[in-house]
């Protein structure tokens, strides 16, 4: 028998590489069996899609336990931020992943998203952070169509925190915005015309003393004041029905009329070109506009350039917005995509040419609320906010969207303007309180708690009362919004939109304190007050809960048609006598006489 070679030896003696695996410590999986088996009775078991740090931390805080998504499950995006994070792993390497594995079988009994279209086929039980059907409110196209039937909720005025709006898609609406612009242009022109007589007391008005003087080549003829007046006046006589009453109805410009104003306005208001005119015109148009102040609640916002802003439907982030002050400009959009006239994907807005602005700097509101069920309506309302300004000093005379958009998301990829002023921060934030520290400064500080903020909470509750129709009234259900407003000159508050999934980013240090804050506040009312009624909510206030409105069981549709069976008499109709002829002829008589 022959000997093994020595190389055959060296292979017998080589061990096989085997993974190294980790020592399972028996008491820790027993604690970490005892703490899953705890949250499973207790329904404790969560479940997060996206890093949301804070809410894991306040959910943990409280005895709850994760159940983490598959890696599989996760969006591409959300599956790149996981990897760098240690609480998003698969495998069983910690007592985190461990106490996942446990719960691979359990149901969430919280399940947290920032996808609405992730939450599906939920028990009645599941408490989720998304409601269905919010786009009635939360898309540009929804919150312009809604609030115009808020007359039929509440009482409320849109136009009073709502700045005009039009789906340029729909034909009726798109000539319905012709109109308005028409008209508001009209009202600028007058405007235009009183401010010049302000400034100029001492102006020389153009004469006629017998010789017809030619006048000088950057003067327009005063018909235009004419022409402007008239058109006012004749929208306030239709507002009055008084235009019904006239024996001859007012004749409507012709479309050649228009196109002549529109040019010979942007000719006066954008290139300063003037109209001949006297004192007279000017004491005309202060009439006219006093009448119009009285029944416009948007005449000051206005201003006098004709300035709108042109928003994709259903974009966020400031994506494809665009402002704009001619009519054809604003036209030109949805003519050259016939997916944009079909689908409805754009509306008109009217912008505000006067806000308020700090330091000559224009700015928005992120304003937080929470709705914790449609059925009642249940509404908080965040008591703190925060202000994103603009990079460059305000101006109407640039349609650049880095002096009109304030979004973070516009305005970190544009460096501020050396013009604006010191005090604005670099990261363009402002917390609620630094504001009413400016607004002391300027001695308003009582226009914020008595204006801006019960205004703003008025126009949320609008907005949702015209949604909740529409809405899913699910229970074990809640969702945050982020409302945008602006302030006008007198510190009126306007609502631009409503956001679902309002940005969390601890982007700045203001965002980084407040949205924590905020999250942190969003459990205590979501778990919290279901344990303790009177739980601390942070800086929650609920400002709305209306009594609940009972909901009719649905049956089914019901095709059935009941009756009863003809009877068919023996005799035709014209040989049936009444039994007392006499009698009825009597009463028909009666009748006839």
């Amino acid at each position: 028998m022959t000997e093994p070679r020595a190389e055959d030896k060296e292979q017998k003696t080589k061990a096989p590489c085997r993974p190294v695996l980790p020592r399972i410590d028996s008491q820790r999986l027993k604690c970490a069996k005892v703490i899953v088996d705890q949250a499973v009775k207790a329904h404790k078991v969560f479940s997060i899609q996206g890093p949301y740090p804070i809410i894991r931390k306040a959910l943990k805080i409280r005895g709850w336990v994760e159940q983490y998504l598959p890696m599989s499950t996760r969006p591409k995006r959300q599956r790149h931020m996981s990897q760098m994070t240690t609480n998003s792993r698969d495998d069983c390497d910690s007592d985190n992943d461990g106490i996942s594995c446990m719960l691979r079988n359990e149901t969430p009994d919280f399940y947290w998203t920032s996808r609405r279209n992730a939450i599906k086929d939920l028990h009645k039980d599941q408490i989720t952070n998304h409601f269905k059907g919010a786009s009635s409110f939360t898309t540009k196209v929804g919150l312009c169509v809604n609030l115009r039937n808020l007359h039929w909720f509440d009482s409320a005025n849109s136009d009073s925190f709502f700045p005009r709006c039009y789906r340029l898609g729909a034909e009726e609406e798109k000539n319905a915005f012709i109109e308005d612009y028409r008209l508001t242009a009209c009202v600028s022109l007058l405007k235009h015309m009183v401010q010049e007589g302000e400034r100029r007391h001492s102006q020389e008005t153009v004469q006629d003393n017998g010789k017809q003087n030619k006048l000088p080549r950057n003067f327009l003829p005063s018909e235009m004041i004419g022409f402007a007046l008239k058109v006012c006046e004749n929208f306030l006589d239709g507002l009055e029905h008084r235009d019904i009453d006239s024996a001859g109805k007012a004749s409507k410009p012709t479309e050649e009329q228009w196109a002549e104003f529109i040019q010979n306005y942007y000719l006066i208001v954008h290139n300063e070109v003037q109209v001949v005119s006297c004192q007279m015109d000017t004491n005309s148009c202060t009439v006219v506009l006093q009448k119009l102040r009285n029944v416009s609640p948007q005449f000051d916002i206005d201003g006098t350039g004709n300035m709108w802003i042109i928003k994709p439907g259903a974009l966020s982030r400031g994506r494809g917005i665009t402002c704009a002050k001619r009519l054809d400009h604003i036209l030109r959009v949805v003519q050259c995509d016939p997916i944009i006239i079909r689908d409805n994907k754009w509306v008109v807005q009217k912008y505000i040419e006067k806000p308020f602005l700090v330091f000559g700097t224009k700015f928005d509101l992120r304003q937080w609320f929470l709705v914790t069920d449609w059925n009642p309506l249940t509404v908080w309302f965040y008591t703190k906010c925060y202000l994103r300004f603009s990079t460059q000093p305000f101006s109407l005379q640039s349609m650049d969207s880095s002096i009109h958009l304030c979004n973070n998301s516009v305005q970190r990829h544009v460096n501020a303007s050396p013009q604006r002023h010191s005090a604005i921060p670099a990261h363009n934030m402002w917390s609620d309180e630094d504001f009413s520290t400016f607004l002391f400064s300027q001695g308003r500080e009582h226009l914020w708690e008595t204006v801006a903020v019960p205004e703003m909470k008025k126009a949320v509750i609008s907005a949702l009362l015209t949604a909740q129709d529409i809405m899913e009234h699910r229970k074990n259900t809640f969702e945050i919004y982020g409302a945008d407003f602006i302030l006008d000159h007198e510190l009126h508050p306007w609502l631009l939109e409503i956001n679902t999934s309002p940005t969390m980013a601890p982007s700045t240090p203001v965002t980084a304190r407040l949205c924590r804050a905020v999250q942190e506040d969003t459990i205590r009312v979501v778990l919290d007050r279901r344990e303790n009624a009177h739980a601390d909510t942070g800086d929650f206030e609920m400002i709305y809960r209306q009594a609940a409105v009972a909901t009719p069981h649905y049956l089914g549709v019901n095709l059935l048609v009941e009756g009863a069976k003809v009877r068919v008499s023996s005799h035709p109709p014209s040989l049936q006598y009444p039994t007392n002829p006499g009698k009825k002829l009597r009463a028909r008589d009666k009748e006839e006489e």
